[in-house]
């Protein structure tokens, strides 16, 4: 038995019902106001985090960490969009969000590093395999470390509490009060002008071979764009909502790419990290790595800025004025 699976003490999960939720997540259409799709939203997201948490606390598949961290995603990328529709606690729990997110991301990142170095050791030749499972052994041995970190932040009363001001953020109430929201379900649609606009932006600003964390930022600005886009679908008319849904679409694509850059990027300083061991062997294979994902890098920068173009074409259907 590792470090990992020690037996702890057992914390039953909170459910939707706890948090003042209903049996099912709500809904909300073109006809009703911003604020109502904004709970919605943090309604199904909040579902969508409960729903993986036990999967990541046992560990035992790492899409359940992946997951819980994308719904963890959408509501901060929510709250910092509209937030102010659902009132003045919106920003401490953003907040808090951020602080479980930093531990979530400290696992995934593992995870995914892990899981593209068994890929890639698996085409070296046979005598070069111990090594290379030594090198990973490296990697697997720090994710327990942060596995470990996030276990207590999920069992932690933070955590607890962080849950409770979601679950009143996304309860809706009895009535809309007048001067609550002045924002209608087009103005959702209308408000994706602002994220795409921040995006085009930064494109426009980027040299010919911009530096690595430029385009990470790139990935953020589209993931950004996304969520809007997602918040937006249902209080948008027919015809729009499919517009939408290519923007949806093509902005996935956009963070797929440029998710590939920046893995590259993290697995190549990693293997750098690991050419000070004592171990020839595993400096030998970690560098065989680095040169593979240096590759991986440029393949990327050869091809992002179409992917951009599709993104902006689609936005721009949404709205001219976009």
């Amino acid at each position: 038995m590792t470090a990992e699976t020690l037996p702890r003490k057992n914390v039953p999960s909170t459910t939707p019902a706890a948090l003042g939720l209903g049996d099912r997540p709500a809904k909300a259409g073109p006809d009703d106001p911003a604020a109502t799709h904004v709970r919605v939203k943090l309604d199904v997201e909040i579902r969508a985090l409960l729903a993986h948490e036990p999967g990541t606390k046992s560990g035992a598949d790492p899409e359940d960490l992946h997951q819980m961290r994308v719904a963890l995603r959408r509501m901060r990328s929510v709250l910092k969009l509209s937030g102010r529709l659902v009132g003045p606690d919106a920003e401490p729990v953003r907040a808090e969000l951020g602080w479980l997110g930093q531990s979530l991301g400290d696992v995934r990142d593992y995870d995914v590093l892990i899981g593209h170095l068994h890929d890639v050791v698996a085409e070296f030749e046979v005598r070069d395999q111990p090594a290379a499972r030594r090198l990973v052994s490296k990697f697997v041995t720090e994710r327990g470390v942060a596995k470990r970190r996030l276990t207590r932040a999920l069992t932690s009363p933070r955590y607890a509490s962080m849950l409770q001001g979601i679950g009143r953020l996304a309860r809706q109430p009895a009535t809309e009060e007048a001067d609550e929201s002045p924002q209608t379900s087009a103005d959702l649609v209308a408000g994706l002008a602002k994220p795409h606009r921040k995006l085009a932006k930064a494109v426009k600003a980027l040299p010919a071979n911009p530096p690595d964390d430029d385009l990470h930022a790139l990935r953020i600005y589209g993931k950004k764009l996304r969520y809007a886009a997602e918040m937006a679908k249902p209080a948008a008319k027919k015809k729009q909502a499919e517009r939408i849904q290519r923007l949806i679409k093509a902005t996935k694509n956009f963070q797929t790419v440029l998710g590939d850059h920046q893995d590259a990027c993290v697995a190549a300083d990693r293997m750098r990290g690991a050419l000070d061991t004592t171990d020839v062997e595993v400096a030998f294979i970690a560098g065989r790595i680095a040169e593979k994902e240096l590759l991986r890098r440029a393949q990327v920068r050869a091809v992002w800025r179409e992917v951009w173009a599709e993104v902006d074409a689609a936005a721009q259907a949404v709205s001219p004025r976009m």
